[in-house]
């Protein structure tokens, strides 16, 4: 077998790093994930065989989990048996090169695989261990396991979200999961720009619950300060009327945003009803809100009256934020996301052309970019292991 060539480092803000991703599902690939969309070297550790859950879920592209292709680009796919002596003793071997580790294992499997932190932290002083978790590393709930919903349960949003007279509802995409990936990526890029600093490497510690909270808007401050409690609303706006979601006369949603005291004016002028910016009843924010359902009623029945696309030209003639609920199949097409690169088609060696989001923050020198596919389950084992630890490929597999 030949050796594997040096590969040319990657454009990008982190072209220079090297990222362990020993994570499984969501939260974690997705934060390798944008790592990898940055320019960093990122590594799927993943067990012989089967490797992450994750590429069983439904629904496959031609026998790959549309899951596992979006948040397994700019990858490279390693094997490593880590229950056993050798795999243990590469990926100790690996984790003396990295920059990073991504894992999200429930707290206490690291550890019982023989790597606490600081044994890692022994190994290589410079390295960041990002750990995600459902609860976090300590307190009295960090080894329950957990999964997005769960969080939402228990933090909170599930009784923000649905009717005021339905049942808690979980939100329709794993909020969860994506924010916890987003805010290790920040830990990630904070840790690092510390590492600047001191040379030293630290744990970022980042939960699914403490997520959860962090979305709840004013809801803490108003339930300790006010003794309010903040619960469902469905669709309206909490502090200002009409905002809500309309339904069109060509059985199309639409969301107007009529919040600030300037936007009611311009509403009601679009409606061809002018007359109402001076009625008592909906004159002032406040007065909008005392009247609630009135206010959200004379809306209802201009928007019911209408098409969509009338609705939405009357609307922005007159400076007024609103959105068709789009469909997504109307999201693929949106031409601002396309203009965005938002909406990417991408090469893969087994489904095809695949349509996926595209890298969604934006740099002027140092552009994100999708470079890789999602790897085959220890497709790059030999490359990884020859150009990180100079190790000539074997005709058995190396990582076993």
């Amino acid at each position: 077998m030949p050796i594997p060539s040096n590969s040319k480092p990657p454009s990008g803000a982190l072209s220079d790093l090297r990222v362990l991703d020993l994570s499984r599902f969501i939260a974690g690939p997705y934060c390798a994930m944008v790592l990898g969309d940055m320019g960093a070297e990122v590594v799927k550790v993943e067990r012989p065989g089967a490797g992450d859950p994750a590429r069983g879920y439904q629904p496959q592209i031609c026998g790959r989990s549309a899951y596992s292709l979006m948040f397994n680009r700019n990858k490279k796919g390693l094997s490593l048996d880590l229950r056993s002596d050798t795999g243990r003793d590469l990926l100790a071997a690996l984790i003396a090169k990295a920059d990073v580790l991504v894992e999200n294992f429930r707290p206490g499997t690291m550890e019982a695989m023989g790597f606490p932190w600081e044994r890692i932290h022994e190994i290589n002083p410079k390295l960041i261990m990002v750990r995600i978790s459902g609860f976090g590393q300590d307190g009295p709930w960090a080894e329950l396991p957990a999964f997005d919903g769960i969080a939402q349960a228990m933090g909170g949003l599930m009784e923000l979200n649905g009717s005021a007279d339905g049942p808690p509802t979980v939100c329709g995409t794993y909020v969860c999961d994506y924010t916890a990936g987003m805010h290790a990526v920040m830990g990630t890029l904070a840790a690092l720009r510390a590492r600047d600093q001191t040379g030293l490497g630290q744990v970022v510690d980042i939960a699914l619950l403490d997520v959860a909270s962090s979305l709840l808007m004013s809801a803490l401050p108003e339930y300790h300060s006010l003794g309010t409690v903040m619960t469902r609303r469905g669709n309206r706006d909490r502090y200002a009327a009409p905002t809500n979601v309309y339904r069109s006369q060509d059985d199309a949603w639409i969301y107007i945003v009529c919040g600030g005291a300037e936007y009611f004016p311009r509403l009601v002028r679009a409606m061809g009803r002018p007359e109402l910016a001076s009625d008592e009843r909906f004159s002032s924010v406040s007065a909008r809100r005392s009247n609630w359902d009135a206010t959200e009623a004379i809306v209802r029945a201009w928007v019911g009256a209408h098409d969509v696309a009338q609705i939405e030209a009357a609307l922005r003639a007159n400076d007024v934020p609103c959105g068709k609920v789009a469909t997504i199949p109307e999201v693929a097409n949106n031409p601002q996301l396309r203009h965005r690169g938002q909406i990417v088609e991408i090469d893969d060696p087994v489904s095809g052309k695949v349509t996926m989001q595209g890298v969604t923050i934006k740099l002027s020198r140092t552009p994100l970019s999708i470079r890789l596919p999602m790897p085959e389950v220890g497709q790059h084992t030999d490359d990884v292991l020859y150009n990180w630890l100079g190790i000539l490929p074997q005709t058995e597999d190396a990582a076993q």
